[in-house]
């Protein structure tokens, strides 16, 4: 084991030096270095790892380079590290690798504002963003932040999605009478976040920035416009880059023209410490990005897993087959945000015969990890899981439970984190038909103006009665928060209140209800066709 990391230090610190810095492929003394990473989901270990990482930015600093680093959101969410201690040992980890600059993704508020304002003061770095603000429209976190480094001023200006209004959930951002105290900037044509990140930017030139990065959680899927890191870039003027993060894309270094014409380098570093970015300013002012990727581990996160490690290594049942939420046939889609799969048919089931309702809804983006053959841990379990939503069931109508399939088919077949798998009832997306589902500005469902592109949907074997009542299972996030922008469900009669985590449904309904073991039932990947997606 010992020469093994050895040998992985040895190959990460030759990624750092191929793959960062200079045109001439190496970084040399008077660089000023940027390392950025995004949506690393609480992976501490994953890809390039967090002491790799501490490992490149020693590197980078031995040559000689001026190095800062900064994160574009969702560091504290999404495994058992961050569910544990509702991000506090993930912003413990960031301040020991002395993170310079961070910008809230839509899961830095996962565990509520007051947590989320906690952990802003806990950290020893700065968060920032142009469009986060209160009631009064008051930036609630600085717009940017300057940094000097070699005599020149950079300016980091925070951007978060709009979509963070729906993507986390909606009731942390509204007081007790249900009215939103808090927003992103979040209208249908894109103009405030615009001129938000525009105010920003010309602010920080007045300051004297002779460079400004843009840190964005934007991302650039379809269903994140008008908002994505493309459009922002195409409607402001005075941004040098930006660093991109939200819908794990990676992209080494894409050009985009600003409003005047002027191309900006837009990257961004996939998911979960996968690559590591390293945006290098030459001195002649030449900016250049690259990732660099490789494993490594080491001492830095072994006193924070000792304390739960034995319990997150805990087998709790098994399973005869994979199950999945990305494409077998190509592992970069995640499947379960487009259409049935096994794990989706699995998850619903849960909710379904732990809750006793006649139907039951978990929406894709929430399922966020494969479980291979075998044993099953309680922290796979807790990775498909990582949200802590709560168990609940409520009546809602026919007409109800159709626009809901409809808000989720919404974006098919590209991909949703609304997306509903199901159990209970089957139903069909006919492509042929385009969305015309409508929402607010805060991309809550207000009704659907034209015919359904979702159809034939039965409960059981009778065709689903728009006027009967149902009892329907899901969580409190879409249930009750309207996560999602699942708004149809406000007001429904609530017969079970947060039951039980979403990730103890899961064990128990694989323990008490299929006997530990997942069976040759949920063999086909692409589920026991309840989702009949129709093409166009």
């Amino acid at each position: 084991m010992k020469k093994f990391r050895i040998l992985a230090w040895i190959l990460v610190l030759m990624m750092v030096l191929a793959g960062c810095g200079t045109a001439a492929g190496s970084s040399s003394a008077g660089d000023i270095v940027i390392l950025y990473t995004n949506d690393a989901h609480c992976g501490i270990e994953d890809g390039l790892g967090y002491a790799g990482l501490a490992a490149v930015k020693n590197s980078l600093t031995a040559t000689g380079s001026s190095v800062l680093l900064v994160d574009n959101g969702d560091a504290i969410q999404g495994d058992t590290i961050g569910t544990l201690s509702k991000g506090a040992y993930i912003i413990e980890i960031m301040n020991k690798l002395g993170y310079d600059v961070a910008t809230p993704g839509n899961h830095e508020f996962d565990y509520g504002m007051e947590q989320f304002l906690a952990l802003t003061e806990a950290a020893d770095f700065d968060y920032v963003s142009a469009n986060f603000v209160d009631a009064d429209g008051n930036p609630v976190l600085k717009p940017y932040v300057i940094k000097e480094v070699n005599g020149a001023k950079i300016a980091f200006v925070g951007i978060s999605t709009p979509k963070t209004i729906t993507s986390s959930t909606p009731t942390y951002f509204q007081n007790d009478a249900g009215e939103y105290i808090y927003g992103f900037m979040q209208d249908e044509t894109g103009e405030k976040l615009y001129a938000a990140v525009q105010s920003a930017v010309d602010a920080a030139r007045g300051e004297g920035a002779k460079y400004v990065i843009a840190m964005a959680h934007l991302g650039i899927e379809a269903d994140c416009s008008p908002w994505t890191s493309s459009e922002v870039i195409v409607n402001t003027s005075g941004i040098d880059a930006v660093l991109d993060g939200h819908s794990h894309s990676v992209i080494p270094g894409d050009m985009v023209k600003n409003k005047e014409g002027k191309e900006v380098l837009l990257t961004s570093t996939g998911t979960k410490l996968a690559n590591i970015g390293c945006l290098t300013i030459a001195p002649d002012g030449t900016i250049t990005a690259a990732l660099i990727n490789d494993g490594g581990v080491g001492e830095t996160l072994d006193t924070i897993k000792a304390g739960y490690e034995e319990m997150v290594n805990t087998v709790v049942a098994s399973t005869k087959v994979p199950l999945c939420i990305y494409d077998p046939a190509d592992p970069s889609i995640r499947l379960v945000r487009r259409q049935e799969t096994n794990l989706g048919d699995l998850c619903a089931d849960a909710y379904r015969a732990m809750s006793g309702a006649e139907i039951a809804f978990v929406n894709g983006g929430g399922i966020r990890v494969d479980i291979p053959a075998g044993d099953i841990t309680y922290g796979q379990i807790i990775a498909v899981h990582p949200f802590g939503n709560e168990m609940c069931v409520i009546e809602a109508t026919g007409q109800q439970i159709l626009d809901a399939l409809e808000l989720g088919a919404m974006n098919a077949p590209g991909e949703s984190g609304g997306f509903l798998q199901v159990s209970g009832l089957t139903y069909e997306i006919d492509l042929s038909v385009p969305s015309s589902v409508q929402q607010d500005e805060n991309k809550m469902f207000t009704g659907v103006a034209g015919d359904y592109r979702v159809k034939n949907v039965m409960v059981g074997e009778e065709p689903l009665d728009l006027t009967r009542t149902y009892t329907l299972a899901s969580h409190n996030y879409m249930l009750k928060s309207a996560g999602d922008g699942y708004a149809m469900f406000q007001g429904c009669k609530l017969l079970q209140d947060s039951v039980m985590i979403d990730n103890q449904v899961l064990i128990n309904y694989i323990v008490d209800v299929l006997g530990g073991v997942v069976g040759e039932e949920y063999s086909d990947p692409y589920g026991q066709g309840r989702i009949t997606v129709l093409e166009g």
